[in-house]
C-alpha cells in the first residue's frame, strides 16, 4: 500500500539527522545489516513502530538534537520536523553542504542517513538505530505505521513528495 503524505500532512522529519550532512547516498538502500555488517533481527521491544519510535526518540535525542533542535525545528543543521513550513524538501536546498539527492520517501531518507549522519561519524549507530530515528521523525511529523515497522521492506511506501 503506497502511503502519501502532503507537505502539511507528514514532514517526515527524518531526513531529520539528515537534511543537513553527507554526500550524495550510494546506490543501494539500506538493508538489514548494521554499521558492522552484522546482519540485524528484528528487535522484539521495537515489534512495532510506536516501539520504534520510542526507542527513536532518546537515540534522536543522544545523536541528533544538538544540531536539528530538541523538536527537530533546526539550528544548526535544517529543520527535520514541520514539512509544510520547509523540512524535508524533495529537493536538496540551494548551497546544502551535503545533502544532493531527492527524498521522495523514507527509503531515500534512510539511505542518506546511514551514510552520512551524523556528520563526521556517519555509520557509527546500527541501521536499527538509525531505523528507530527515522520513525521517531516520521511521528514527529504526524505519520503512524500502526503495527507495521520501518525498515527497508516498509519505507519505500512512506512517500514524502509523489
Amino acid at each position: 500500500m503506497d502511503r502519501r503524505f502532503g507537505a502539511a500532512a507528514c514532514g517526515l522529519g527524518m531526513a531529520l539527522s539528515i537534511a543537513c550532512g553527507g554526500e550524495t547516498p550510494p546506490a543501494e538502500s539500506p538493508s538489514s545489516k548494521t554499521a558492522s555488517g552484522a546482519t540485524n533481527a528484528t528487535n522484539a521491544t521495537n515489534a512495532t513502530f510506536e516501539a520504534q519510535a520510542a526507542e527513536g526518540q532518546k537515540l534522536y535525542a543522544a545523536n541528533c538534537a544538538s544540531c536539528h533542535g530538541a523538536g527537530g525545528e533546526g539550528g544548526k543543521a535544517p529543520p527535520v520536523v514541520g514539512v509544510s513550513q520547509g523540512a524535508l524538501p524533495l529537493d536538496p536546498p540551494t548551497g546544502a553542504k551535503y545533502r544532493k539527492t531527492q527524498f521522495r520517501s523514507a527509503a531515500d531518507v534512510a539511505t542518506f542517513v546511514v551514510k552520512s549522519m551524523p556528520p563526521g561519524e556517519a555509520g557509527k549507530l546500527t541501521e536499527e538505530q538509525y531505523w528507530a530515528i527515522l520513525a521517531f521523525d516520521l511521528k514527529a511529523n504526524g505519520v503512524d505505521l500502526g503495527a507495521k515497522r520501518l525498515d527497508a521492506s516498509s519505507a519505500p511506501s512512506v512517500v514524502l513528495h509523489p
